[in-house]
């Protein structure tokens, strides 16, 4: 059986990692807020959302360079599903059991129905992106295949200056513009990766290289981000543009991204214990966003771990900074773990009702589609 790519397995816990960071900001209340006085920590948190921002489109890229090389089977729709599923009723369920659900009598049916249709009510937002894009990959791989390369590339540039390049520069925010946060973004970021793949396009020429674009990229993120709140404080205005340069779909929050996918396109990591552990953890990275993003617990888990290593200091950096570590490595610790146990559940399942009617109505499905 052939190993997973250790190097792009890393990549996706960097990834995941870099997500949790992102949460933890928003969470704890640390970032810059326009026309107020800035702190350290908040200079020091809006750096850090800079260097980590580009983690979530390139958690995309990775899955859209592996989709567009391959079938994607039915089975493995339904599993995505249920594995949201997974998290998105029996988290409540367990929360009900031990009394800490929230769900009150004015909000109980809007939240049943997240939970019954999660897809739909975006329970998930990121999650029903990505659903849509993993089905729309059979059209996106077909269509990839029958473009030329100049036409394939002309596809993406449109759709770079649509969804990018214009809102990047333009100070004023567009009705269509969703900063990023859904599918149709995922598809220009899936096409993206499709045509690398397909043309197998060195991005950057090598790891120092694409590393330096990265660097760079969450430099100028991380001035724009300062910079603005600096105009906006002494001379106000430019509130909706402050945001833009973390938003998923500003044009160095791509070349960050693209920089840090090619450099570890370029890494190579050394086969030892750190690679098989690595390749373990990496496929539960999908359950680490669905436990810590689950409604009921997307607002609570850094008050949960507070109340075991103190509030998060909010007057010194080196603390807010250990602070901000360890609860991150806990909650994608705890995340793996679950998601290890949710894997086991469903393996035997998957053992048991094998021979069943329906599972090898999926096999066909499968079969007849591939």
């Amino acid at each position: 059986m052939k190993k997973r790519n250790a190097s792009i397995e890393l990549l996706r816990i960097v990834a995941i990692l870099m997500i949790l960071c992102l949460h933890y900001n928003s969470h704890a209340q640390v970032l810059l807020e326009l026309g107020m006085p800035a702190s350290g920590v908040q200079i020091y948190a809006t750096i850090i959302e800079a260097i980590c921002i580009p983690g979530l489109n390139t958690y995309v890229l990775i899955s859209g360079f592996f989709l567009s090389k391959g079938k994607v089977r039915p089975s493995r729709v339904i599993t995505l599903l249920c594995q949201v599923y997974f998290y998105t009723i029996l988290i409540s369920l367990a929360m009900m059991a031990v009394g800490t659900y929230a769900v009150g009598s004015d909000d109980s049916m809007y939240k049943l129905v997240q939970y019954l249709f999660p897809i739909s009510s975006e329970h998930y937002w990121f999650v029903t992106a990505y659903i849509i894009m993993y089905v729309m990959s059979p059209v996106m791989n077909a269509a990839c295949e029958s473009l030329t390369r100049k036409q394939m590339k002309a596809v993406i540039m449109g759709l770079l200056i649509w969804f990018s390049v214009v809102k990047s520069f333009v100070p004023v925010m567009f009705v269509t513009d969703h900063h990023g946060y859904d599918f149709g973004w995922f598809l220009v970021l899936y096409l993206i990766a499709a045509y690398i793949r397909k043309y197998d396009v060195q991005l950057f020429y090598d790891a120092k290289r694409s590393a330096a674009v990265f660097l760079v990229s969450v430099v100028i993120i991380a001035a724009m981000s300062i910079g603005l709140y600096y105009i906006n404080l002494y001379r106000g205005g430019l509130v909706y543009y402050a945001g833009v340069p973390l938003d998923l779909n500003f044009i160095f929050t791509l070349t960050g991204s693209l920089g840090l996918f090619s450099f570890f396109r370029y890494f190579r990591m050394k086969e030892n214990w750190f690679a098989d552990a690595v390749r373990f953890a990496a496929p539960f990275t999908f359950g680490v966003y669905l436990l810590h993003m689950h409604i009921e617990i997307q607002d609570r888990w850094l008050w949960w771990l507070e109340h075991i290593f103190g509030e998060v200091p909010k007057t010194n950096v080196i603390l807010f900074a250990c602070h901000q570590l360890i609860c991150i490595l806990i909650v994608f610790a705890a995340g793996v773990f679950v998601d290890w146990i949710r894997k086991m559940i469903f393996d035997f399942l998957g053992r048991v009702l094998h021979e069943t009617w329906i599972f090898k109505r999926i096999r066909q499905w499968d079969e007849g589609l591939c």
